[in-house]
């Protein structure tokens, strides 16, 4: 009985000892990239996922190092447990290659600086901001907040939207009868009208031109260039304007019409 209240006295106190060096640890880590992100040597996205990555990797050390102490007090050798993991490795080392495999391509997308914490990226049809970059998984959070675990392995094609300047695309259509040279006008005077009010617009916008010939309308394509991840504002902005400078000179953007025949009258 003595022997059992002794052991569990050892047990709490190798707890108590894992849970302030554990947070002691993230705190000088913290502290460390904290420092780095004060010196401005590195993007703060940059700063961000190897400070996660650095915390994730020092908390996996000291569970192995806690376990292994854990151990001993069962009278378990951590020796002999590892050549029995390596015996047991050998059956199950089929089964770990999903897990190699996410290792290793964590460690180049890490080492290639493919995307970092804050991005907007693509990954197998999915699009959304990216939280964490682990040497295991990635974390991507989509705009309608769901959270999505990405393995590592999974990621054969990575589309980066956030590396340099993004472009804004609108195409309006007007209606076939209308004199596309003077709407062509109209719309250029309404996106410099824009760019003066908006600073997130580097280039443009300018009025390209006619881009289709639909069914029922003329559609005129403007492209712009504009600051990171503002293209969509961007976009918003010139729709609003177009519609208004186009409403305001009397040219006709197409819509459906439904016409009523009364047969009896």
């Amino acid at each position: 009985m003595l022997d059992a209240g002794i052991w569990a006295a050892k047990f709490l106190l190798i707890i108590v000892l894992f849970l302030i060096i554990r947070s002691i640890g993230k705190r000088l880590i913290n502290r460390m990239f904290d420092r780095a992100a004060t010196n401005r040597k590195m993007s703060s996205g940059r700063i961000i996922t190897l400070q996660k990555l650095v915390v994730n990797l020092f908390s996996y050390l000291l569970i192995f190092i806690f376990a292994g102490i854990l151990f001993k007090q069962f009278g378990l050798e951590i020796g002999t447990l590892i050549a029995g993991a390596g015996i047991i490795g050998l059956a199950v080392g089929f089964g770990a290659q999903g897990l190699v495999s996410d290792v290793v391509t964590g460690f180049f997308i890490l080492l290639e600086k493919q995307m970092e914490v804050g991005d907007y990226v693509t990954i197998g049809g999915v699009d959304g901001i990216v939280e964490e970059v682990g040497l295991r998984t990635t974390h991507i959070r989509s705009f309608d907040g769901t959270l999505f675990y990405m393995p590592n392995r999974e990621i054969s094609t990575l589309a980066n939207h956030s590396r340099g300047n993004m472009r804004a695309l609108v195409d309006i259509g007007i209606a076939y009868e209308e004199n596309i040279d003077k709407a062509v006008k109209v719309l250029q005077a309404a996106c410099d009208k824009v760019k003066e009010n908006n600073e997130n617009i580097i280039e443009g916008p300018n009025v390209l031109g006619v881009q289709t010939l639909g069914s029922s309308d003329v559609v005129i394509r403007i492209i712009s260039k504009t600051k990171n991840g503002e293209q969509w504002a961007v976009e918003r902005e010139l729709r609003k304007g177009l519609k208004e400078a186009l409403d305001t000179n009397g040219i006709e953007i197409p819509y459906p019409h439904q016409v009523n025949v009364d047969k009896g009258a």
